[in-house]
């Protein structure tokens, strides 16, 4: 790929060849992410959609990056994935992860775990979902997050630290909360029960 400070001015002069290639290199690791964070992947190609249309018209207002572009493009994708799930106030039905009955039950089981992994994530902070996204599931570099949060190498390993810390409280508190329901409690502590 060429020098990115070369493709970012050949860009702003909205030269397709330039346009393609910033395409072709960077949608995929933002599918990924989306497709990661929002669990479906019509709205992770939605996202990647937005993404780039975002990305052409603040090219086309000359408000696009001078630098650190895959930064940039994930701010827009993670951006967008916020927007998605404040609309949806947090509230995604399971029928709506589960799109059919005529799946095995090992892959349905599967896609609960991470419906639920996708819950845990979304109660940490906006910081600390990107750093955990990107830092275990699209392996990128301290330094690249420290880009991307416009925050020194120091904070974004705090940040980490402090994201891994609360998935495992929040994990343990699921786990606790899932044992004492198998265990049996009174069924008047039931929700639900009269």
């Amino acid at each position: 790929m060429p020098e990115e400070s070369d493709l970012l001015q050949r860009a702003f002069r909205l030269e397709t060849r330039a346009l393609t290639e910033i395409y072709d290199a960077y949608s995929p690791g933002i599918y990924r992410y989306a497709a990661r964070l929002l669990g479906d992947s019509n709205l992770a190609e939605d996202c990647v959609a937005d993404t780039f249309v975002r990305f052409m018209d603040a090219l086309q207002k000359q408000r696009g990056p001078r630098d650190h572009l895959q930064a940039y493009l994930y701010r827009i994708a993670h951006n967008w994935i916020a927007d998605f799930y404040r609309t949806q106030k947090g509230n995604v039905e399971l029928d709506e992860w589960l799109s059919s009955d005529d799946r095995p039950e090992d892959e349905a089981a599967g896609n609960i775990r991470q419906m639920q992994l996708r819950k845990v994530i979304l109660k940490l902070s906006p910081d600390q979902q990107r750093v955990i996204a990107l830092k275990y599931l699209e392996d990128w570099s301290n330094e690249e997050i420290a880009h991307l949060l416009k925050k020194p190498v120091g904070a974004v390993k705090s940040i980490q630290h402090r994201a891994l810390r609360s998935l495992e409280r929040f994990l343990e508190e699921r786990d606790d909360h899932e044992g004492s329901k198998r265990i049996g409690s009174p069924a008047s502590e039931r929700p639900g029960s009269a």
